[in-house]
């Protein structure tokens, strides 16, 4: 995949498809999250199809267009007179958009909808603009024990950029955290480990053919990053998204265990056992896309939730492992 690299102002840039205050569930206290643009997975049940691309994309979301008749600033703003991308159907209402070469670095279109019903996924952002956003929530960070979490789409694919704001969050006496599926070259994981005071990570499937399945990529170099981060002493939290029908089977869980028990020594923060939730098919569809998973629904939370509580009370019990059910139990705030 080719790496988004550019400057704006004299500064480096990131493509990063939303910054989320106040989040609770990627590491210790209340965080600011940048989720950056781009991956090199495709994972059947992922709900952020909007981070995948590394290039700007433009969401389209019929329900809330005004009309041609009412409005129609999209077609009039549109600088492409022939073959014009905007689609609209018979009433008069958006329908969708082909993405043409001449849309890129354009997204006029995004900019002049009065009812957001284009949306622009990716904005190239500098690091000083980051940084920003990132202090006004300091008196948060200094209460909970918070900081900033770097997300995606997978932060590894502008590993350059992450290092700098990770940097410059650590001279700031932010604590900085990085999730990521660790699926990159071994030496730009440990240059972004520098400045990173916790790491969390996701063994999805322990059979590399499974992970390949569902994902896209074979698991090697993966299970070969999160050993090397072990070995480093980095603090770390696992996580497996359990998916009934594709990982959720004892064994499969149990496979993990063993991982984190025989090849990391046990040396992880938490083992976190995630529900699947069918979530972002509405993301799926603005972009044009279809959603992965299809018809798939999970089981009922009757179902799914004791069974979670009995996998992390097995992993805990057999294994002696942190293991939870979810990602809602508080981590330590020492960390």
């Amino acid at each position: 995949m080719t790496r988004y690299c550019n400057e704006k102002n004299g500064e480096m840039t990131a493509l990063v498809s939303n910054v989320q205050k106040y989040t609770i569930h990627d590491g210790v206290g209340i965080r600011t999250a940048v989720f950056f643009k781009g991956c090199n997975m495709s994972c059947l049940w992922c709900s952020n199809p909007e981070t995948l691309s590394i290039k700007p994309q433009l969401g389209v979301y019929p329900s809330k267009c005004l009309s041609l008749q009412k409005c129609g600033y999209c077609l009039k703003k549109c600088p492409i007179l022939e073959e014009v991308p905007i689609c609209h159907d018979g009433s008069g209402m958006l329908s969708s958009i082909r993405m043409a070469a001449e849309c890129e670095g354009c997204y006029k279109c995004a900019e002049i909808c009065p009812s957001r019903a284009i949306k622009l996924w990716g904005d190239v952002m500098t690091l000083s603009e980051l940084m920003k956003i990132i202090e006004e929530d300091r008196s948060f960070y200094e209460r909970s024990g918070g900081g900033v979490t770097l997300s995606g789409g997978e932060v590894m694919l502008q590993w350059e950029f992450a290092l700098s704001l990770l940097k410059a969050c650590c001279e700031a006496g932010i604590n900085t955290c990085v999730e990521t599926a660790l699926n990159c070259p071994t030496e730009r994981m440990e240059a972004v480990y520098e400045y990173t005071d916790l790491v969390i990570t996701d063994i999805k499937h322990m059979d590399s053919k499974k992970h390949f399945e569902f994902t896209g990529v074979g698991n090697e170099q993966i299970l070969k990053n999160i050993k090397r981060t072990a070995e480093l002493g980095e603090k770390l939290v696992i996580r497996t998204p359990v998916v009934s029908g594709y990982n959720g089977d004892e064994a499969s869980i149990r496979a993990v265990g063993e991982f984190i028990r025989d090849e990391l020594g046990g040396k992880i923060v938490q083992y976190q056992l995630l529900p699947y939730r069918k979530m972002g098919t509405e993301k799926y569809d603005s972009l044009g896309q279809a959603y992965p998973m299809g018809d798939y629904e999970p089981p009922p939370r009757e179902i799914w939730e004791p069974e979670l509580l009995r996998l992390s009370d097995l992993i805990a019990g057999e294994y002696g492992l942190p293991a939870v059910a979810g990602s809602g139990k508080r981590l330590e705030m020492g960390l």
